[in-house]
């Protein structure tokens, strides 16, 4: 396909551009408005086969739940093993976009390592993530920062006692989800391993609250987030706490995103993604 089309849709959905603006841009390259209409649906289409690719896969449960919150029930996704009987549990947190296709298709990945793996809706107490995530910035605006971390926590609190787990819960995140996993770290004494893939750092006096080994994912090209790892592990050091951190050289913020051809980075993300499932087969076994 045009890669001004691609460049045009990726720019949409990652909400830089608003869809009336799309709808503009995306016309000016077909030809007209009908016409940039009929492709949006196919556009669609293309976007969410790349990022399902286990959608169907018969190895697996898949199914919406709900679990209590600090602000009332949060609706979660939540993957498994369809054969077995009691399973690690992972929380995935999703990027600044809300549980869209893609964060749902990482939850089955994990799953498919055999893991329960659930990824909870940020959005939950503001209606959750809408269809169109073009001006989701709003939502999040919402949101009230503690009350959100609080309700991270209390899926710490649900894996914990879920008859379907073995007790043990790890957490990982991506961007926005990258800096909750921290913060559940830090809010939560029983998560038993966290892994925050570009995510900002928590401060010194937090870092001294987590109990959780540590295992941190940095693009080299994310100057912003990374300007936050040398005081974040000098705290770590500091503190005594068990930590890895990795550099990817030439990766970008959000290299893990396959759904963003820009910005995913295929080498750094299958090396982030392996080291990621051996810690948590480690850590909660």
């Amino acid at each position: 396909m045009d890669k001004k089309i691609t460049d045009l849709y990726s720019d949409y959905k990652r909400g830089q551009t608003d869809r009336r603006s799309f709808i503009r841009k995306l016309a000016m390259v077909v030809g007209s408005t009908s016409a940039a209409l009929a492709l949006l649906p196919i556009l669609d289409e293309n976007s969410l086969k790349a990022s399902s690719s286990l959608q169907d896969d018969p190895d697996l449960v898949t199914e919406f739940i709900k679990y209590p919150g600090e602000t009332g029930d949060m609706r979660a996704f939540l993957a498994r093993p369809k054969s077995g009987r009691k399973f690690p549990a992972v929380i995935v947190i999703h990027e600044n976009r809300g549980l869209v296709p893609h964060i749902q298709d990482v939850t089955r990945r994990m799953a498919k390592e055999g893991f329960l793996a659930l990824a909870p809706d940020a959005l939950s107490p503001v209606g959750g993530t809408p269809a169109d995530v073009s001006n989701v910035g709003e939502l999040f605006k919402q949101l009230k920062p503690e009350e959100t971390t609080k309700n991270f926590v209390a899926a710490v609190k649900y894996l914990k006692t879920n008859p379907l787990t073995n007790g043990k819960v790890g957490c990982t995140g991506f961007c926005w989800g990258g800096a909750m996993t921290n913060q559940v770290a830090v809010n939560s004494p029983d998560l038993d391993a966290a892994v925050p893939y570009y995510g900002s750092q928590p401060t010194e006096e937090q870092v001294a609250k987590i109990k959780a080994p540590i295992m941190a994912h940095y693009g080299g090209e994310d100057a912003r987030i990374n300007a936050g790892i040398p005081a974040f592990e000098e705290a770590l050091k500091k503190y005594k706490k068990e930590y890895q951190i990795f550099i990817y050289e030439g990766a970008q913020h959000a290299f893990n995103n396959d759904s963003n051809p820009e910005r995913y980075n295929e080498k750094a993300a299958k090396l982030a993604w392996g080291r990621t499932i051996a810690f948590f087969k480690e850590k909660l076994k």
